[in-house]
């Protein structure tokens, strides 16, 4: 009779050895996974942030005033009647 009850406490303890392993497992795959999703939903912002200042910036680009700036600063355009200032620590 001692020998089923050895054998009985011996299959206990490995169950009991074996669903704690699981256990831990799981929580460890868990702790995993939140990680990745709070890594995912920062890198997500950040690439909201980013685009939303992009299309701000395409917004701006696409204004008269911008294209007249451009034409003013890097062609050097100039409105009828205006009078040209050369800036004379530019040119080298």
């Amino acid at each position: 009779m001692r020998k089923k009850s050895k054998l009985k406490y011996l299959i206990m303890g490995i169950i009991a050895i074996n669903v704690s392993y699981l256990f831990i497992n799981q929580q460890i795959t868990m702790h995993r996974i939140k990680a990745r999703i709070k890594d995912t939903t920062v890198e997500a912002q950040k690439l909201k942030s980013e685009n939303e200042k992009l299309q701000d910036e395409i917004k701006v680009s696409q204004s008269d005033k911008y294209s007249e700036k451009l034409a003013r600063e890097k062609l050097g355009l100039i409105k009828q009647g205006e009078v040209p200032v050369i800036n004379g620590t530019n040119n080298k």
